[in-house]
């Protein structure tokens, strides 16, 4: 009786053996979370590759709305997110007493005024419309793009909205909307003011861009970023991350991906 126990106990160890090494296997690596917006993966992905070499399992969680990714940190749903810029996190912290910051930068990509209606910027008439993000600091952007093409004044204050425009020449009709919801609008707009990252998505035609914001030293509020709780911000994984964002071959991979709408900005000198 003994040797058959003996027996059964041992066939039950060689059993187990298997699940036991790939669970081993299944747990390796530091997993990491980070909040990114949905076409962002293409830059994202490689690097999620290349991480994997240092035992780190970075998770791509994706986003569809600016609002999600920063409320999504701060639950611990995520451990990072990758898809504002220094003005949106700073307005964010202000408005939902958070505490996220920034551990390092990666792009900057430029504002444009899309139109299918009319070749460029002279040929709006009076009355056209034009919609433009309504979140506070990207709504603010937009309307100093405006004002910079000379259409449009502006109150001296840092976030603008629509109600403090001054002059508006051509009487312009101006539409804040869903930040996401800027590309489907040009079908029924004369134009429209539409993140970079809303125009790859929505496979816009850089050809329709009739108005695009200057690349200078004003850009730096708009650098965007890799943002973490602030009583993380320290952990090694995380500065691995940025590491492996912020290398040549990913600048490389920027310049290819995005055709130049987005600009590698951690070691800009503008």
């Amino acid at each position: 009786m003994k040797k058959i126990t003996k027996i059964i106990v041992g066939i039950s160890i060689l059993l187990l053996l298997p699940l036991t090494v790939l669970a081993g296997c299944g747990n390796s690596g530091k997993t990491i979370k980070i909040g990114i917006m949905g076409g962002d993966k293409r830059i994202w992905q490689p690097i999620a590759q290349d991480l994997k070499k240092k035992n780190i399992n970075l998770q791509l969680v994706s986003f569809s709305d600016y609002s999600q990714p920063n409320a999504a940190l701060q639950n611990h749903e995520v451990d990072l997110n990758s898809f504002q810029h220094e003005a949106f996190l700073d307005n964010w912290n202000k408005a939902h007493q958070s505490n996220i910051v920034s551990i390092g930068k990666t792009f900057f990509s430029p504002l444009a005024l899309y139109s299918t209606k009319v070749k460029n910027i002279q040929g709006l008439k009076k009355g056209a419309s034009i919609s433009l993000p309504n979140d506070p600091t990207n709504e603010g952007r937009a309307l100093y793009l405006l004002k910079s093409a000379g259409l449009i004044t502006l109150k001296n204050t840092p976030l603008p909205t629509v109600k403090d425009v001054t002059s508006n020449k051509l009487n312009l009709k101006l539409n804040p909307l869903n930040a996401a919801q800027t590309p489907r609008s040009l079908s029924d707009q004369d134009g429209a003011i539409v993140n970079a990252g809303y125009a790859l998505d929505a496979n816009l035609n850089a050809k329709d861009v009739i108005y695009k914001e200057k690349v200078n030293k004003d850009s730096a509020p708009y650098i965007n970023l890799i943002a973490a709780n602030k009583d993380e911000k320290n952990k090694k994984e995380y500065q691995e991350i940025v590491k492996a964002y912020q290398s040549e071959a990913n600048k490389k991979r920027i310049a290819k991906v995005y055709k130049g709408q987005y600009i590698p900005a951690w070691d800009a000198k503008w």
